[in-house]
């Protein structure tokens, strides 16, 4: 295997990877799941599912603290699964997470876009008007497809994600920085409102039987967790990022940790202003009415109009609609810079086409990994938002977590030898309990088989492309 460090500049440190995983941890997502969180349970009750996403988090990120001090190249997972499985098994597993990465980062990517065009309809409501072009089916996952103004905003903000990127990673530092700013500076604006307008007494607000332990209350909850499972993720984007990480071994597991402490404590503030101010029952009702509403403009909106007036009200929630915009592209940036070192590693590795080992002659970065990822994200940003997320969610955890999970306690029995800068707390309770949490978010939601059904079919193409190519390659070198 070769060291990615051959090529790629070991320039990130701590605060920067910190940043870049901020920027993918908190995208639109805070901002427009809200309503399906609180309409999978009915009503605030459903905050529970963010404080359990936050300690499934914590312990899939010590998995992936401690793979990522031993292991700190480009492409993460990929390096990891070669690891943890050898031989014939390891480099068809592989194999086939670059492969569903090839799904699953652009679901992310475009999940981001959609958001962002959604908000753009607070600015101006014609940008969200399209309409439902056909309804497609793959045995029993169906799904529709619709097209209009709304994805020419998303595609638009993919190609400037895009353009922002095609430099290198040392140079996009100031970018990453003001980004950041940006999106703590919203969230931070949205929780002072709730402390100055909110009525904290619609947080805990709970409808009669909102705490009876039926099967109703714990297929919301497993629904809830996907919500939440899909607003936490993005504490691993440093260990894509694994060579070109200045001390690895202290900055990885840092970073990761940092993240997700700093990202629950922002996000349970974040959704409590929101719920303080707007309450559940109108939260409902408006994901009723309109799927696509700026949830956060609407609150700047109701909580500054009493005070200073419709017109000064309005404003605010358009200067919050821009601001999430900006939150959004954050995370479109960040996501397209951390996964595309995937494929990038799995060519260089020679498990993957080799065109995905190119480099840009001046900039030094994977060109060809970060265009043909954002060509599959501008494909997904026709689906509807709902749709993106299930199956980004069961996707990455049946072809990719579950299995981290279960290597990283094969590798402990295998190599009690191996050199780990940072080893993970409490093992072995971390991978368990991340792989029983996950389990329970797959089958606990009804009709949960349509995204297994979607996981089963990439696994199934991936493995016959992996076939297909070994023989092909041992043929001819034959």
């Amino acid at each position: 295997m070769r060291s990615d460090g051959e090529d790629l500049e070991r320039s990130l440190t701590l605060p920067g990877a910190v940043t870049l995983n901020l920027l993918d941890m908190i995208g639109v997502g805070p901002f427009l799941t809200l309503p399906l969180l609180l309409a999978a349970m009915g009503g605030p009750q459903a905050m529970v599912g963010w404080v359990l996403g936050a300690l499934l988090a914590a312990c899939d990120g010590l998995v992936w603290a401690e793979l990522g001090a031993a292991m700190p190249e480009a492409g993460g997972t990929y390096h990891y699964l070669t690891e943890m499985f050898p031989g014939a098994w390891g480099r068809w597993l592989s194999f086939l997470f670059v492969f569903q990465v090839c799904f699953s980062a652009p679901l992310s990517v475009a999940s981001g876009c959609i958001g962002l065009a959604q908000y753009g309809g607070f600015l101006r409501p014609g940008w969200v008007t399209q309409g439902t072009v056909h309804g497609l089916r793959m045995g029993s996952y169906s799904f529709g497809v619709t097209a209009g103004r709304s994805t020419a905003l998303a595609i638009a903000a993919l190609v400037l994600a895009v353009v922002l990127l095609y430099r290198r990673l040392e140079r996009m530092r100031r970018v990453a920085t003001a980004m950041l700013a940006v999106v703590l500076g919203t969230i931070g604006w949205a929780m002072l409102t709730g402390l100055l307008y909110g009525h904290w007494s619609r947080v805990v607000a709970f409808p009669a039987g909102a705490w009876r332990l039926d099967h109703g209350f714990l297929a919301g909850l497993g629904s809830a967790m996907l919500v939440a499972t899909y607003d936490y993720w993005g504490y691993y984007n440093v260990t894509f990022l694994g060579g070109e990480a200045r001390e690895p071994g202290r900055t990885i597991p840092r970073a990761v940790l940092l993240s997700i402490g700093l990202v629950a404590l922002l996000y349970v503030g974040l959704n409590a202003s929101v719920l303080a101010v707007l309450g559940s029952p109108a939260i409902l009702a408006a994901q009723n009415i309109e799927a696509r509403r700026a949830l956060l403009s609407e609150m700047m909106r109701v909580a500054y109009s009493p005070a200073w007036g419709a017109a000064v009200g309005m404003w605010l929630g358009r200067l919050a609609a821009v601001l999430v915009m900006v939150t959004a592209f954050a995370s479109i940036f960040s996501l397209l810079l951390g996964y595309s070192r995937i494929p990038y590693a799995a060519a260089r590795d020679g498990n993957f086409p080799a065109i995905f080992a190119r480099l840009h002659p001046r900039g030094r970065f994977p060109y060809v990994s970060l265009l043909v990822l954002a060509a599959g994200a501008c494909v997904f940003c026709f689906f509807s938002l709902a749709d993106v997320i299930a199956a980004l969610v069961v996707l990455r955890i049946v072809l990719q977590f579950g299995l981290q999970q279960v290597g990283v306690i094969a590798l402990r029995l295998r190599r009690p030898e191996m050199r780990r800068p940072f080893r993970m707390w409490l093992y072995p309770l971390p991978p368990l309990v991340a792989l029983a949490g996950f389990g329970y978010i797959v089958v606990s939601r009804p009709g949960f088989h349509r995204e297994l059904f979607l996981a089963g079919f990439v696994a199934l193409a991936g493995t016959m492309v992996f076939g297909a190519r070994t023989i092909f390659l041992q043929y001819f070198r034959g």
